[in-house]
């Protein structure tokens, strides 16, 4: 039986870049389904997650999966007899990756679009928040090449999405994230070298233009 496999999800969206980084580490063949969200959500997306109501989702011979790690979990447990686990074997490890993944989740998002929607003093001090984010997740990279050690992994694969909108947290709190944190910067180039990832992220002037649009940046 062929799998059909079907990824619903909005193309600036660094939680639905993770699952297209995913199915390209795994080969896997999808059709993708973008979804503009505004002004209304689709049919589609209704469907397949009346709950939450967000993207990414994978629909997976008609299955829905929702919420972005737990899909990328999912993938690495379906599709797992040609590479190796994006998870480490050792408990503690895996527990420490999911960690972090959790971190990612927790702080990314929020406090970077706080840089976005501030003025003034308070955009100072959301800038200083998110930079001190930046500088814990680097802390924790060490002199790695990559979060989990030489390879590849569930770490990476939650925060470099997020790479594609660090020109948008610059523009907007007129800082320099290479400046503040090199060593994550280096990270970034080092998976940008994976075709999995530099295939899915897209430019990130694009990018800036399209979350101008929704949040108001300058």
């Amino acid at each position: 039986m062929t799998d059909e496999v079907a990824l619903l999800s909005f193309w600036a969206s660094p939680y639905g870049m993770r699952i297209s980084i995913c199915l390209a580490e795994k080969g896997i063949k999808y059709e993708y389904i973008n979804e503009n969200l505004r002004p209304t959500k689709g049919d589609l997306l209704l469907k397949m997650n009346p709950v939450n109501q967000k993207i990414p989702v994978l629909i997976h011979n008609g299955k829905p999966i929702s919420e972005s790690l737990i899909i990328v979990q999912y993938i690495d447990e379906v599709w797992n007899a040609d590479s190796p686990s994006w998870l480490p074997s050792d408990p503690y490890q895996r527990a420490n990756a999911r960690f972090w993944g959790d971190y990612i989740d927790k702080k990314m998002y929020d406090y970077g679009t706080k840089v976005f929607i501030t003025r003034g003093e308070e955009r100072e001090n959301a800038k200083k928040e998110f930079v001190d984010i930046l500088k814990v997740l680097e802390g924790e990279l060490g002199d790695k090449l990559y979060f989990g050690g030489d390879k590849f992994g569930f770490v990476d694969i939650a925060l470099i999405p997020f790479y594609s909108w660090f020109y948008s947290f610059e523009m907007a709190g007129n800082f320099s994230i290479e400046k503040e944190c090199p060593k994550l910067i280096g990270w970034a180039n080092k998976c940008m070298e994976n075709a999995s990832v530099s295939k899915t992220l897209p430019d990130p002037v694009d990018t800036f233009e399209e979350l101008k649009t929704w949040y108001p940046i300058v």
